[in-house]
């Protein structure tokens, strides 16, 4: 931002500035756009077509260019500096792959392709995999909940770092193909859990 600044190590990486300059002369314009973002009065999908459809960009495109690169530099800086933000980033992305791998694993019959030709059939698409996705997770936290109480009542300990590790995105017991059965029995029914299994008696 600052020409005459010594960024040290970054001084050869960091060859773009931020134009100050053009941020403060479309300034009220740059506020009107956010208000209009933030009332709903634009969508920001209808923004990013209204900034993508010109070859040439208008000056509040560059500005907004230009004022989108400082929040940007503060990511990217404080990414370097901070090991534990890192971290964090890495969990997130890391629970985003998860969620995606069970979509996939979901979405095997059209092999993760939408093929329906109109918006909404591809919105009826998305949402009916989203709902079976939610409806895994939802089954997979109730009885990994369950299980870890029957370890705590059987007298064993459950660390909560151990538990910070669960994810509730684990698809491998789920069969996707063959029968299905929507007969509950009573006591599912009416709220019950199904009783869990032994993992010893399954390895016997």
């Amino acid at each position: 931002m600052d020409p005459t600044a010594d960024y040290g190590s970054f001084q050869t990486i960091a060859r773009a500035r931020v134009n100050t300059k053009l941020i403060a002369r479309n300034w009220d314009d740059l506020l009107r756009l956010a208000g209009s973002l933030h009332q709903g009065t634009v969508s920001a999908s209808e923004l990013m077509r209204s900034i993508l459809r010109s070859t040439r960009p208008s000056t509040l495109t560059r500005a907004l260019a230009a004022l989108g690169r400082i929040p940007k530099t503060l990511y990217m800086l404080a990414y370097i500096d901070d090991e534990s933000y890192r971290r964090r980033i890495l969990t997130q992305l890391n629970r985003g792959e998860g969620r995606h791998s069970v979509a996939r694993a979901v979405f095997h019959g059209q092999r993760g392709e939408l093929r329906q030709r109109y918006r909404e059939g591809q919105e009826d698409q998305l949402g009916a995999l989203g709902l079976v996705v939610n409806a895994m997770v939802l089954w997979n936290t109730l009885y990994m909940e369950a299980a870890l109480q029957q370890l705590r009542t059987e007298g064993l300990a459950v660390h909560p770092e151990d538990v910070a590790r669960l994810s509730p995105l684990v698809h491998t017991h789920i069969n996707f193909q063959g029968r299905y059965a929507f007969d509950l029995a009573e006591a599912v029914a009416q709220g019950a859990l199904r009783p869990l299994r032994n993992p010893y008696e399954l390895e016997e």
